[in-house]
């Protein structure tokens, strides 16, 4: 069966009029990491304000023998513009259907996994486990099934979340404008959505089926959110599924470009790297390694010093523990990828994807204090 065209709107995919894809996407391709010199680099860290051109110099490798130095300048940033605080959140996956094929992921549609889904008494308890702990952030996952998991139905969870959490997230499948605010109106304050790659030739081999094949419906959908009224929307690549050097470049184009669109918007980061799923253990990335990961963070802090920027539990307690601070505003904590597992039997769906740190909220909370930083559950007052 022929596949469809990975350029072309499905029925039902909002069309905005908006050029920021065709910006990032030509910013991207003009993007020629080996053309910068020690002295671009050099010249960028000098930069009180960096350009496009500055950030490309130092995701570069030229950048490489610099990383202490960059390090110095991104914690400086940091602190400059967050302090010594550091925000706690979990993800609460809440149903694991999804109607993609991507061959990365532990949910595609073609994976013989445990599927399941919470129900509203599930979805509350699990919320009431979570926020036992403390924690008034959580983030509402869910695979990307629009039959499995409707918009009335995330729009219950975001509901219910609200009971218990200071601040709700989401990333969910990509929606159109006034399904954003009618998540808003339930709860929904930011919307964050992992573009995977932007190396289009890449996204169309490694995504075969479904809706998530559409590249400029999933690009445009942060801009979407924040037309829909959410307050804050997240960017990402999935580090080693393309060239991660363009990727991270895209990425951070992808935040300048609509940060300058709507100068209302809390931007942040997230920067996950490929972890092994269910039935393929050797999906690993591909030259992305703790020094690389770490180059890329201190690129989009010193590019972006005031956007905040999350380290996943896809990486080591010591990596995570030695990013907080210096270039990471927050961290998750007490995680788990499953459906169901926040409480004592509840309902079970397999994960997503490994996780490397297993750390409780207490353990997480210590590991930051220890470090002469302040964790923070949540910092905005609701009237």
């Amino acid at each position: 069966m022929e596949q469809m065209n990975h350029m072309e709107y499905m029925e039902g995919m909002e069309v905005i009029a908006s050029d920021i894809m065709e910006q990032v996407i030509a910013s991207m391709e003009e993007y020629d990491y080996k053309a910068y010199s020690e002295q671009d680099v050099i010249a960028a860290l000098k930069q009180e304000r960096l350009t496009p051109k500055d950030f490309g110099a130092l995701l570069s490798p030229a950048a490489a023998p610099y990383l202490e130095e960059m390090a110095r300048r991104a914690k400086v940033e940091t602190a400059k513009h967050f302090g010594n605080s550091v925000y706690l959140f979990t993800p609460i996956y809440i149903s694991n259907y999804c109607e993609n094929y991507c061959v990365y992921c532990g949910f595609n549609c073609h994976n013989q996994i445990r599927r399941a889904k919470l129900s509203k008494d599930g979805m509350e308890r699990e919320m009431e486990a979570i926020a036992s702990t403390g924690l008034e952030e959580i983030l509402i996952l869910t695979g990307e099934s629009r039959k499995m998991s409707d918009l009335s139905y995330i729009g219950e969870a975001c509901k219910i979340a609200r009971k218990y959490f200071k601040m709700v997230g989401l990333e969910v499948y990509p929606m159109n404008v006034e399904e954003y605010a009618y998540l808003h109106q339930c709860g929904a304050d930011f919307v964050t959505v992992f573009q995977e790659t932007y190396d289009s030739d890449k996204y169309e081999a490694l995504h075969l089926a479904g809706h998530k094949r559409v590249f400029p419906y999933r690009i445009n959908a942060q801009e979407r959110a924040l037309m829909g009224g959410m307050r804050g929307v997240a960017f990402a690549a999935l580090l080693g599924l393309a060239d991660f050097r363009k990727d991270a470049f895209a990425t951070g184009i992808h935040a300048y470009l609509i940060q300058k669109k709507y100068p209302h918007a809390e931007i942040s980061f997230s920067c996950p790297r490929l972890r092994p799923i269910i039935n393929n253990d050797k999906i690993n990335p591909k030259d992305v390694h703790e020094r690389e990961l770490l180059q890329v963070m201190c690129a989009y802090r010193i590019f972006m010093p005031y956007a905040g920027m999350t380290i996943s539990t896809r990486e080591r307690a010591g990596f995570r523990d030695h990013v907080v601070g210096l270039a990471a505003t927050k961290i998750s904590a007490g995680v788990s990828t499953g459906i169901g597992e926040h409480q004592e039997g509840g309902e079970q769906g397999d994960d997503q994807f490994e996780i490397a740190d297993t750390r409780s909220v207490a353990e997480v909370v210590s590991a930051v204090k220890n470090q002469g930083l302040q964790p923070v559950m949540n910092d905005y007052v609701f009237v």
